[in-house]
């Protein structure tokens, strides 16, 4: 028998990392805990770290970190406390640890996940914004480390499960690929009046009616603006660029998304819309493991619904179809300019219509330039979000 695999968790306490905690506590023999990490939550860090017996346990917000050395020890947990930036990088970085699980929200995840591929690790990428700021840099150092990356985004598993073993090495064009078709559910307003969208409220905008999710990213998904990161992120990923991307809308979300070829024939990947499957085929490839996840019953699901998107009542995906055709900086600062947009319908300081103007007006605003190191992506991030909140 092998030595379980040594596993870090960034983002623990989110949607993600508790799916990844139920799909590991599934499979004892197969994976240790090492590290978990969360940015405030400091009592749930700690209970989470109990149960699963995690070596280290580390907090973003450095003022939190007595707050979580009490909770551990209430816990009765054994792990070392750890606090601020450089700790997320060095538990990414741990010689004992074989998988990286990335899946802190936003911008915030660039530095831990990027140290992880630096380090040769596999990295089950379920940070999207990392490689939508950072993809030909992502793409560089994947290379340079031999790491594997196994994107945990349902879009990009399906993808990567339906694409060549060997597309990495041989090229999409090279492996017969003609097209990469991402699915969207369309989210909560897919057949709303365009006239209501002005009022939509936080608590709208959250409920999605197929995914649980955090809030940032269920906002997304309301926009539409978490496709069209994703487009960005396929380009990443898999190298394919504007003209060969397509997303569908596709109500059901039980095709999570297709690969057309070019004799004709288009692959598909299917199942509930459950993040542990694509946790689980992360974690675990090339293996397959059991998720706890309800099996498909087509029978039972009935039809399939497609249509296309509306990029007039949801501009979010047009503005991220731009940046990648632009290049550079842009993907970046569309990426931070959604976060600052986000945050502010979030806390009530502008209407949900009002997200993509801001993106817009801040691509519009920054200065245009390469994006070729970490210095570059991390200059137009800050600059954006400056732009970004003049908008606001």
């Amino acid at each position: 028998m092998t030595a379980p695999a040594g596993l870090v968790i960034l983002g623990a306490t989110g949607s993600v990392g508790r799916s990844t905690l139920d799909v590991v506590a599934r499979h004892p023999d197969r994976f240790s805990v090492l590290a978990l990490t969360a940015h405030s939550d400091a009592e749930g860090l700690a209970r989470l770290c109990a149960a699963h017996d995690a070596a280290y346990a580390v907090i973003a917000d450095e003022s939190r970190l007595s707050t979580l050395k009490d909770a551990l020890r209430a816990n009765g947990a054994r792990a070392e406390a750890l606090a601020g930036p450089s700790a997320l990088e060095d538990v990414a970085t741990l010689d004992d640890a074989e998988i990286v699980m990335a899946a802190i929200v936003g911008a915030a995840g660039l530095r831990p996940t990027l140290r992880a591929v630096m380090s040769g690790k596999r990295v089950a990428l379920a940070n999207k914004e990392s490689m939508v700021i950072a993809g030909d840099l992502f793409d560089r150092e994947r290379r340079a480390s031999g790491a594997v990356i196994v994107p945990v985004d349902s879009e990009h598993n399906a993808l990567f499960q339906s694409l060549p073993a060997d597309f990495q090495s041989r090229g999409l064009r090279e492996s017969g690929v003609d097209r990469l078709l991402l699915t969207a559910s369309g989210g909560p307003f897919l057949d709303a009046d365009p006239d209501t969208l002005a009022g939509v409220t936080p608590e709208q905008a959250c409920a999605h009616p197929n995914w649980d999710m955090g809030r940032k990213i269920s906002v997304d998904s309301a926009t539409l603006m978490n496709k069209g990161l994703e487009v960005i992120e396929a380009n990443g990923l898999f190298g394919a660029p504007a003209e060969m991307i397509e997303v569908v809308v596709h109500p059901q979300s039980i095709i999570h998304s297709l690969v057309a070829y070019r004799d004709g024939s288009v692959l598909a990947q299917l199942g509930m819309p459950d993040m542990r499957t694509p946790i689980a085929h992360a974690l675990a490839w090339p293996d397959r493991i059991e998720a706890g996840v309800e099996r498909l019953d087509l029978a039972r699901a009935g039809r399939l619904d497609f249509q296309a998107p509306d990029t007039h009542r949801f501009p979010c995906l047009r503005l991220a179809f731009d940046a990648l055709r632009a290049g550079g900086r842009a993907p970046a600062v569309l990426n931070a300019a959604n976060e600052i947009a986000v945050q502010a319908f979030l806390d009530g300081e502008i209407g949900f219509t009002r997200i993509p103007a801001v993106i817009e007006s801040t691509l519009t605003a920054a200065a245009p330039g390469p994006a070729d190191t970490l210095d570059d992506v991390l200059a137009a991030d800050a600059e954006a979000r400056a732009l970004a909140r003049e908008q606001l």
